[in-house]
């Protein structure tokens, strides 16, 4: 098993004196975590979390789609009792993207506000961990949420991990939103880089205590997964119950290989509502959202969301990975108003 923590002690050791800051009464304390795809960012963020004593820790992540206003505030109140936030109830489904939200709206500024007040409410008097990951492909509404954060006297940690602003959906509001972060006094940046052949060779011999490898083997398995903690680790899993040599010998899948950056594994499956059927039942037949929402007669932004939970729900990449799942496993539930 490979040693998640070597080549990141200094990391983990900063944000922790980071927390202790917070922790001794300190404001709202961004810390920004950027790396490559596989180099480790949240597996330093579990770290922190396994060693820190936090009253609350808030976390939610960007959704693999194109993504609906407060996807990160939307993750953080999903499964939770929110009865007791002081935002109305109409405002509230708005902020936690239910499906069938009241047609008043909000000016984008009061939503904010409400936004805040919500996070506000559930941090109490701390002190919390707010986790935003892969900021890179927030929502704009999230992105200005986050920055309005860390403005804040909230006794916080916010730890967020996001790719370099050019793999942003919007690399250039990216840029902004890192750079309002990192400009907060006393803010934590780091960059995560590739481990160097001595952190490779350290980690191999961790994984292989009865059979070191030489350093010619250490330094040929740095430069087949170009020192990135993501891939030595899938190669140390698929080398499992043989000598070093097979790290070598082993041949790499094509999303191991350095020039291709891993994807998160998906989620497992989860139950689909009536709705989410149908909707999923509308994808496979290629129909655009505008075209679901007529034929299921709700509001095109309801489509939206219930697409958001499909892809979340599925694990899959986009509305045509899951159209194309839901046909291989025989297309769910139709609305009786969806003409073939």
């Amino acid at each position: 098993m490979a040693v998640p923590m070597v080549g990141r002690a200094a990391a983990l050791d900063e944000l922790r004196r980071a927390w202790q800051r917070v922790d001794d009464g300190g404001g709202c304390l961004p810390a920004v975590l950027t790396g490559e795809p596989g180099t480790g960012k949240s597996a330093l963020v579990g770290a922190l979390l396994r060693d820190v004593r936090a009253g609350t820790v808030l976390a939610g992540a960007a959704r693999l789609h194109s993504p609906a206003p407060y996807d990160w505030l939307a993750a953080v109140l999903a499964g939770r009792d929110t009865s007791a936030l002081p935002v109305p109830p109409d405002a509230l489904a708005w902020l936690a993207q239910h499906p069938d939200v009241p047609r008043e709206r909000y000016t984008p500024e009061a939503l904010l506000r409400l936004a805040v007040g919500a996070v506000r409410a559930l941090v109490g008097t701390g002190p919390a961990v707010l986790v935003v990951e892969d900021l890179h492909a927030l929502d704009p509404a999230s992105l200005n949420l986050v920055g309005e954060l860390a403005a804040t006297d909230l006794p916080t940690l916010l730890l967020v991990t996001s790719r370099p602003p050019d793999d942003a959906v919007s690399p250039q509001l990216a840029a902004r939103s890192l750079a309002r972060l990192s400009g907060v006094p006393g803010a934590v940046r780091q960059h995560l880089g590739a481990l160097d052949a001595g952190h490779v060779a350290e980690i191999i011999a961790h994984a292989y205590p009865d059979d070191a490898p030489s350093a010619h083997l250490a330094s040929a398995v740095w430069r087949r997964t170009g020192g990135n903690p993501y891939r030595l680790t899938e190669l140390l899993a698929m080398a499992a119950g043989r000598g070093p040599q097979a790290l070598v010998d082993e041949p790499l899948p094509g999303y191991l290989r350095p020039d291709a950056g891993p994807d998160p594994a998906p989620e497992p499956p989860k139950e689909l509502t009536a709705r989410e059927r149908e909707v999923l039942g509308c994808l496979a037949e290629g129909m655009s959202n505008k075209q679901i929402a007529r034929a299921l007669e709700i509001s095109v932004r309801t489509v939206t969301v219930h697409v958001s939970n499909l892809l979340r729900k599925t694990g899959a990449s986009s509305r045509t990975e899951v159209a194309l799942r839901a046909v291989r496993a025989g297309t769910p539930d139709r609305h009786p108003s969806v003409h073939r």
